[in-house]
Order: C-alpha cells, then structure tokens, then sequence
C-alpha cells in the first residue's frame, strides 16, 4: 500500500541575494505525495535535508514557485540525486540563469497545466508580482494552495527589488488566489500558513499601504 497523498513540510535556512544585498532566510519546502512518489516544491538550501525526508520514495517533479536564489540553490544537487525532472515558468529564466548560468530547467511551467503525484492533481497557477514567473500550485485534494513567495499571512510578498512589480502582484493574488474555496490553506515560501478567507478581507488594506 503507498498510503493516502499527504503533505511533508521542513524548513532550511540559508540566504537569499538580490540587487546587491544579502539576508539570512528560513524557507518552507514542501513535499507532496505517498509513501511511494513524491513532488517536491522549492528545494531550498540543503539537499542532504530533502532527500532525509524523502527517503527511497520516487521524486516525480522538483517544482519551483520562482527563480529567487534561496527557493532554487539545492536544486541541481536534488535533481542529480533524484533524476527528477526541474520545472519552471519561463519567465523566471532571467532569474534563474543569475544563480545557475551552466544548468537549465528540465521543462516549463504553464497556466492551467495539472501535475500528479501519489493520485491527486496540483493546477498551475501562473501569479507574477514578486517575480515574472512566479507560480502557484493548487491541490483541490488537500484543501491546499502552495503560494511560494506571491501570499503570505498579512499580505503579498515583497515587489521592492528587480523584476517584481506590486500591482502585478495584487491583480495575482485578486484574480488567481481570492477566488479559491475560502478554507484553502495557504502554505507559504516562508513563514506560517494561512487560509484564503483569512487574508481575503484585508485586500483593500494592502493597495491602501502599497505593499
């Protein structure tokens, strides 16, 4: 028996670089799947720690929210550990080939696209903003959205460096996310989760502050 489709959640540390600055982050990686397979989201820091809690199950896909440095850096170790597959939306490339110019994706991310792992589907959704090609992935079966760095509790990720922008972000969060199942958990790329009907209401109160 593989079991039912369950979510693994771990948190690396490390740090992420951008426009000149450096700082320390904590990062949620996420893995979702069976006591067979798995799909891992956002391999961030320390490989040797995924694999731990992946143990002899088969990586399907190692999927990347965007191309920020602390969400991709151990993913050419896990995917050369795993065989598994590295996916992308194209428009993070740009982001991408600033941390790994000699290692390109394995396969791109679309809108709408559905991905599957241990019986379950996680649609694509595309939601730019904090990065061109950031993504989201939604697991009806697991009352689940995985958000990456576009949500998190108390507002949008941040759009104060290159290649983000804030009101791509709110037209994201607006269009693609609101208008989840209200009870949808929102896990994030760092920090606590949350719910959809959680940060809903707050919407207006982050154009008003503009972040």
């Amino acid at each position: 028996m593989s079991g039912a489709a369950r979510i693994d959640h771990l948190v690396t540390s490390g740090t992420f670089s951008l426009d000149g600055g450096t700082w320390d982050v904590d990062n949620n990686v996420w893995i979702v799947g069976d006591d067979t397979e798995a799909l891992v989201i956002d391999p961030a820091h320390d490989a040797e720690a995924v694999l731990r809690v992946l143990g002899d199950r088969r990586v399907t896909a190692i999927v990347c929210t965007h191309a920020h440095d602390d969400h991709i850096n151990a993913v050419p170790a896990l995917a050369e550990r795993t065989g598994a597959p590295v996916l992308l939306h194209l428009d993070d490339l740009v982001l991408w080939h600033r941390t790994h110019p000699d290692r390109a994706p394995d396969g791109e991310l679309a809108h709408g696209q559905e991905l599957t792992v241990a019986g379950i589907s996680l649609t694509v959704l595309h939601t730019p903003g904090h990065a061109p090609g950031a993504v989201c992935l939604y697991a009806p079966a697991l009352d689940t959205v995985f958000t990456g760095d576009t949500l998190f509790q108390g507002g949008p990720g941040a759009t104060g460096r290159s290649f983000s922008d804030f009101p791509t972000i709110i037209d994201s969060i607006r269009n693609r996310l609101l208008p989840l199942p209200p009870g949808t958990t929102v896990r994030t790329g760092h920090g606590d989760a949350t719910t959809v009907d959680a940060e809903a209401p707050r919407l207006q109160e982050w154009i008003a502050r503009g972040h």
